[in-house]
């Protein structure tokens, strides 16, 4: 069994897509420099190399925004022709505007609207031919599974029918409805089977498997890996699929799987992520000091009455604080008890409803961030009310509780309302991943899809 040449990797995808949508730029650039009337990015000049190195920032920069790296997005003809035309005119529109590290603005007009056919109609093309191409089966991961049914169904189920896995075979306790390639785990040995040699990964759960059939798993999986099958678990599968920490991590041994990123020790990190909280929230209320008169004037027709409010919530440590929000719903939302927003609850304004979408009603909490309360990104602050009963319920809930909260986080831009304590649950997996992968790189990639959920209005 030997390793699938053929297949690109998703980091491998991005990469790839990124590197050409550049390459593809430039190109055309100079093609129709040399070849048509295009004089705006004149290609003899000393300053050429800045001038691309700009552009080539503010294309990928809002690439990522409009989600123009996007498997998902990348793999479908309209949705990446629309963010291919939303990155192509903001990219004009800052690059025109930013004349001190991009050229002087043309004097004839006709040429910005030739500089934004360059950065969309090449790039349309290239992206259909990968659609067309790259990706197909041929390059997608092929993956042998083995495990108990009860622990690895749900996963095949959903990979089963996505665009980069191909199940080639699995060996469980019985065959799982809708997925082909079933092998009794307890009459078919892995060195006994010819599975093929296409074969990129064996994800392995050894989770409710006999004794006898764990130690004849093992012999095999030595010979798979001698012969250099890379062989994963299935919790680290999880993890890289679902991008949040599997529910069996939260058990009596959750300290074997979950434990704190580098970066919380990490004094420079915590330093330059302090310092960005600090900057941020004073822009952040600078903005909202210019935007108070439209939102009094919306509040008044939208809303009809205060239009603040505070809430008690739980910060690090569990240590409790003030926050601050603008009002979303109507006067005397809660009679009695506290009560978990929903998607599209009743209680919601017009006005709030407007709030809500593009995260405005959270607007006031760059007060809470200033004072050091919370930070940009970790985990959403809940209150006492409900941290008590998910902890009472999830005794691994206060694990969250490490870092102090924010005002957007990696549950909040992956999932959406959780009303119930199953859907509690799930939200606490993706920050327990974040605390467990905490770095730089999703911190950034935390604001990228903040902004992309306020540019689309699916703010909650």
């Amino acid at each position: 069994m030997k390793r699938k040449s053929g297949y690109i990797d998703i980091s491998e995808r991005k990469i790839l897509l990124r590197i050409i949508d550049l390459v593809i730029i430039i190109c055309s650039i100079y093609f129709v420099s040399i070849y048509f009337d295009f004089s705006y990015i004149n290609i003899a000049k000393e300053s050429i190399y800045l001038w691309l190195s700009v552009l080539s920032l503010y294309f990928i920069l809002f690439g990522e925004i409009f989600q123009l790296y996007n498997i998902n997005v990348s793999n479908n003809r309209y949705t990446v022709v629309r963010s291919i035309v939303l990155t192509a005119f903001t990219t004009t529109v800052f690059y025109i505007f930013t004349p001190f590290f991009s050229p002087s603005l043309p004097a004839n007009r006709l040429q910005i609207v030739y500089f934004f056919l360059v950065l969309t109609v090449p790039v349309i093309l290239w992206r259909f031919i990968y659609i067309l191409t790259i990706f197909s089966p041929k390059y997608f991961k092929t993956v042998v599974f083995v495990g108990h049914s009860d622990k690895i169904s749900k996963m095949l189920k959903q990979i089963n029918n996505d665009n980069f896995h191909n199940i080639k075979a699995y060996f469980s306790d019985k065959e799982i409805e809708g997925v082909k390639g079933f092998h009794d785990i307890s009459k078919t040995n892995l060195n006994d089977l010819e599975i093929g040699e296409n074969i990129n990964e064996v994800i392995v759960s050894k989770e409710g498997l006999s004794a006898n059939i764990s130690k004849s798993l093992n012999l095999g999986l030595i010979t798979l890996f001698q012969k250099g099958v890379n062989i994963v678990s299935f919790g680290k599968f999880y993890e890289d699929v679902t991008v949040r920490v599997p529910r069996e991590y939260l058990s009596s041994n959750f300290y074997d799987h979950i434990n704190f990123s580098k970066n919380n020790t990490n004094r420079f990190y915590l330093f330059g992520l302090r310092a960005i909280d600090i900057l941020v929230s004073i822009f952040g209320i600078i903005i909202f000091v210019l935007l108070i008169p439209f939102v009094f004037i919306s509040n008044l027709f939208g809303n009809r009455g205060s239009m603040f409010y505070s809430q008690t919530r739980v910060g690090k440590n569990g240590k409790h604080f003030k926050i601050f929000k603008l009002r979303s719903m109507v006067k005397n939302a809660e009679t009695g008890k506290a009560i978990w927003a929903e998607k599209n609850d009743t209680r919601i304004t017009t006005f709030g409803k407007f709030l809500r979408n593009t995260r405005l009603d959270e607007v006031p909490q760059f007060y809470n961030i200033l004072k050091g309360d919370m930070s940009i990104i970790g985990p959403r602050p809940e209150r006492p009310e409900f941290v008590k009963d998910l902890e009472s319920q999830i005794p691994f809930y206060a694990i969250r509780h490490v870092i102090r909260p924010g005002l957007t986080g990696w549950a909040q831009v992956n999932y959406p309302y959780a009303n119930t304590m199953e859907e509690q649950e799930t939200k606490l997996r993706y920050d327990l991943y974040y605390i467990k992968e905490r770095n730089a790189f999703l911190d950034f990639k935390i604001l990228i899809k903040t902004v992309t959920t306020i540019l689309f209005f699916r703010g909650q």
